[in-house]
């Protein structure tokens, strides 16, 4: 069943015609990922969806009863006196509803109207999640990253990008008929970012969401809509699958577009040919079928993004060993070193991805590999023949007040037709090769950079978070260089797609030091999750040094013994929770029975037995949950 239909959308911003005829439906669980350069009209149909924007013709139609949740780019300040409080605004409803109840219970002796009043008002506060919304907020405050001691911050010294987690974090309170996300990913880290996939798989309305993170993505969505040229292309699939399916549609179109201008051609060569001739009646015949074809029938020819026509060639191949590292200890201060590394090698044509938590010293590392930085200790030997290339995260080697072409010129001495050309196979070209360097977008300055690169004949490259601030298109221009590049890359990245789609192997940074993965993405992840067992070997092997053989083994006994104790007590809990939830189903039961025979003290005597029964399982579900960590944590320490 379609919860919204857009009918012939046409939106037209001063002379810019930004969508045209755009129709589409939304089914109730409809997941999609809009995507489209950058001022392409995805926000725009955001905007219309939510209602926010009345398009210039045509219609949007969903019944008054959906709710729409929108996140906008830059959301309105929220109202409220702290963090806790705005979220527990979503449930403004359900609040009141508990207020109501407490009133009642106060006066149900002998009132059957409040009794059967109350009777029916706690079977929907129970329906609505009445019971665990404060459970809820703080499982969404969390997820988004606000530690605890934040909760009763005033919403005035939140940071910007908090007050935006915070606008997300209510409207996932909330829960919406229909979500609407524009870039809901900005401001998360890693660990935020994973958490929103999980609760938007579950999530049970329907999304749209705009997103330049094309992991995110393909976990959050199953439909892939395409803005661009004022149109909307649908395509069944994840971004991933979509790529490969635009590639297919655009083939075939183009196909038929051909066989179209084969017949046009054909049919003018045979007017032209007869017109005057003894078959002149068919040639006017033929002639007035085309017309009426190139009227009513006729196909434009399909349009397609441009796509990258360069590549970076390399100046010759390197030695084997193009990076050693010996004895490296990196960081500003020689009191407070950032990393230590023992030993690391680099061999050729290796694309390494460096990932770690913001902090870890992984720009520092970057700079100290290419010379920018002195080690405090140790050292980084090059290999033969090494030409480094080098992206900063802020683009720091471009001169601001200089235009994309000067500064291209300037880096390598190109003459102003060399450089255009060069550029304009990046994708840069036109009236944007003049504008300064801070006038451009940073996609574009990213390019301006690869292009020095390719001219600097660069065979080792160094790329600080490259696909920070790029729209899709740009993302792709860039990993579409990388994945052809033949000599070697170490680059740092939080961007799961462009690592799995590029990388060879993972440098995992934790603060004390890189732990070398064979592997991309999923190699990571599993790195990651075993930390805190190797942490725990580590805490084991010191322990091991100061305790003696018996000691040790005492110890192992105890902590299998505790281990053994708290399986036990999960175990009773996980079987008193199921007999609490099998009363509780049956109290819910007899309360809604109850109150439709009109039975008003037992309504009032079953509603208070439901209260202590759902505190009495609150609390052991809060024990078991702390018990399962504890577990956790004492079988890591057994590994």
């Amino acid at each position: 069943m379609s919860i919204v239909i857009a009918d012939s959308v046409t939106q037209i911003f001063g002379a810019e015609e930004v969508l045209t005829n755009v129709s589409f439906s939304l089914a109730a669980d409809s997941r999609v990922g809009l995507v489209g350069p950058n001022g392409g009209g995805k926000t725009t149909l955001l905007r219309i969806l939510a209602g926010q924007l009345e398009p210039t013709s045509g219609e949007v139609r969903k019944p008054a009863s959906v709710r729409v949740g929108y996140l906008p780019q830059e959301p309105p300040a929220l109202a409220g006196t702290t963090l806790h409080e705005a979220m527990l605004e979503a449930f403004d409803d359900v609040r009141r509803m508990q207020r109501e109840l407490e009133s009642l219970a106060a006066r149900l002796e002998g009132d059957k109207a409040s009794t059967a009043r109350y009777g029916r008002l706690q079977v929907e506060f129970e329906a609505r999640g009445g019971y665990d919304y404060a459970h809820r907020t703080e499982a969404v405050l969390s997820g988004l990253g606000f530690r605890q001691d934040q909760w009763s911050q005033p919403l005035s010294e939140l940071s910007g990008g908090q007050r935006t987690r915070a606008y997300l974090g209510r409207l996932l309170l909330a829960g919406p008929d229909l979500l609407l996300l524009d870039e809901p990913t900005n401001h998360l880290d890693l660990a935020s970012l994973e958490w929103l996939e999980r609760w938007l798989a579950a999530y049970g309305g329907a999304l749209v969401l705009v997103s330049h993170d094309r992991y995110f993505l393909d976990r959050t969505t199953d439909q892939t809509w395409e803005v661009g040229f004022t149109a909307l292309e649908q395509y069944r699939g994840p971004y991933s699958q979509y790529l490969a399916k635009r590639e297919d549609r655009f083939r075939q179109r183009l196909s038929q577009w051909e066989a179209q201008q084969r017949y046009i051609a054909d049919t003018e060569d045979f007017i032209a040919r007869n017109l005057a001739g003894q078959r002149s009646r068919e040639a006017q015949g033929r002639r007035t079928r085309l017309e009426r074809f190139l009227k009513t029938e006729a196909i434009p020819r399909p349009r397609q993004h441009r796509k990258v026509h360069i590549s970076l060639a390399g100046a010759g191949r390197t030695g084997d060993m193009v990076l050693q590292v010996e004895d490296l200890v990196i960081g500003y201060s020689k009191d407070r070193p950032l990393m230590r590394i023992d030993s690391l090698k680099v061999l050729r044509g290796r694309k390494i991805a460096v990932v770690g938590s913001n902090g870890t010293g992984k720009t520092t590392l970057l700079k100290t590999l290419l010379g920018k930085l002195e080690p405090l200790a140790g050292k980084a030997r090059c290999g033969t023949n090494v030409r480094f290339g080098y992206l900063s995260q802020t683009h720091e080697d471009l001169d601001a007040q200089s235009t994309a072409l000067g500064a291209l010129q300037a880096a390598t001495g190109l003459k102003a037709r060399q450089a255009r050309d060069l550029l304009g196979g990046l994708l840069l070209g036109g009236d944007d090769v003049l504008k300064t360097v801070s006038q451009l977008s940073g996609g574009q300055r990213s390019r301006v950079i690869i292009a020095v690169m390719i001219a600097q004949e660069a065979n080792v490259l160094l790329l600080d978070e490259p696909t920070n601030h790029l729209d899709i298109p740009s993302q792709e221009i860039l990993q579409q260089v990388l994945q052809e590049f033949g000599g070697t890359i170490i680059f740092v990245s939080h961007d799961r797609y462009l690592i799995d789609a590029v990388a060879t192997d993972i440098w995992a940074m934790d603060g004390e030091g890189i732990s070398p993965l064979p592997g991309r993405w999923e190699a990571y992840l599993a790195w990651r999750s075993g930390q805190a067992g190797q942490g725990a070997a580590s805490a084991r092997a010191d322990d091991a040094d100061k305790l003696s053989r018996k000691d040790a083994y005492k110890h192992r006994r105890r902590r299998q013994n505790e281990l053994q104790r708290m399986q036990r007590t999960i175990d009773e809990l996980e079987g008193s929770i199921d007999l609490l939830e099998s009363e509780l189903k049956k109290l819910h039961d007899d309360i809604s029975a109850a109150g439709e025979s009109g039975n008003i003290e037992q309504v009032e005597r079953l509603g208070r037995q439901y209260g202590l029964k759902h505190a009495e399982l609150r609390e052991l579900n809060g024990r078991w949950e702390t018990l399962s960590e504890q577990i956790a944590s004492a079988q890591s320490d057994q590994a």
